[in-house]
């Protein structure tokens, strides 16, 4: 009851940039415990409990969302309220996110801690390399790929209410690792090459890990978001048996426009991933 009781929604709200520094402090609260009580699972341990700490501040956020579908806003300006509670969750998910790629960069033995991210990394990384067709292959797996985790974020919210969370918290644990892979490699380059690194060459070394990944890390991550805020308001407004009234009405056509969004940042962030960032990096 105390992690989760030390900002309410409506400050999450209006200070969206406070909850930065909470994702941060939930994922290394839960990497902490995870070391200390379950060593030998860690890696899917700490996942569970960043979510559940996070767990009360999105849910009351979703709430309030739900409740400003069913005022007399236009759809215009009900989109603009939603993106006050997406800005909440983005900022969450990169302090989570940076959080794990810190503690990963850090720690003694990273791959033992970080077992199953580490391996669902060796998975999925493969080589935007070849001609157009390969290429236009890498595109569709890479697009088919993150449609089914767009799926699994608004059936996940719809039956759990919550669960896109959890699906979103172990991107970033993912996404943390891989960062923090590439960081730690190249310090250790750095040490092979020089007897001494100077300040400008870590910088240099952090700026790459964290721009190599958040291109179109955003992008994608955002799509993930927009499609949970959707089911989860869904999810809420059946819970309150607004199911088959016109509100209800109102809150589906709400949902599919901010589908319809996610579904075109999956693409964009797509595009991002396999076109412009092996250009840049």
């Amino acid at each position: 009851m105390v992690l989760e009781g030390l900002i309410s929604p409506i400050k999450a709200e209006t200070h969206p940039m406070v909850v930065f520094f909470h994702g941060f402090l939930y994922a290394s609260v839960a990497l902490l415990l995870s070391l200390w009580v379950f060593p030998d699972h860690t890696s899917l341990i700490m996942v569970f409990l960043t979510t559940m700490a996070a767990m009360p501040l999105i849910y009351s956020i979703i709430k309030i969302e739900e409740k400003k579908d069913l005022s007399l806003l236009p759809e215009k300006n009900i989109l603009k309220e939603h993106s006050k509670a997406l800005r909440v969750f983005l900022n969450y998910f990169i302090g989570a996110t940076l959080a794990y790629a810190l503690w990963y960069t850090i720690i003694a033995n990273p791959t033992e801690t970080f077992k199953v991210q580490t391996d669902t990394l060796i998975g999925l990384r493969g080589h935007v390399t070849g001609n157009a067709y390969s290429l236009g292959k890498v595109f569709w797996d890479i697009l088919s790929n993150n449609l089914k985790v767009l799926i699994f974020c608004v059936l996940f919210s719809f039956i759990y209410g919550l669960g896109s969370l959890f699906i979103l918290t172990w991107n970033a644990s993912v996404i943390g690792v891989a960062i923090g892979d590439t960081i730690r490699s190249g310090i250790m380059e750095i040490g092979k090459e020089f007897s001494f690194a100077s300040g400008g060459q870590y910088v240099s070394i952090i700026t790459y890990g964290l721009f190599r990944y958040y291109l179109h890390g955003i992008v994608e991550i955002g799509a993930y978001f927009v499609a949970g805020l959707a089911g989860g308001i869904i999810s809420v407004a059946v819970i309150r048996h607004d199911f088959g009234t016109k509100k209800y009405e109102k809150i589906l056509m709400d949902s599919s426009m901010l589908i319809i969004l996610s579904l075109v940042l999956v693409v964009l962030a797509a595009v991002l991933e396999v076109y412009v960032t092996p250009l840049l990096f």
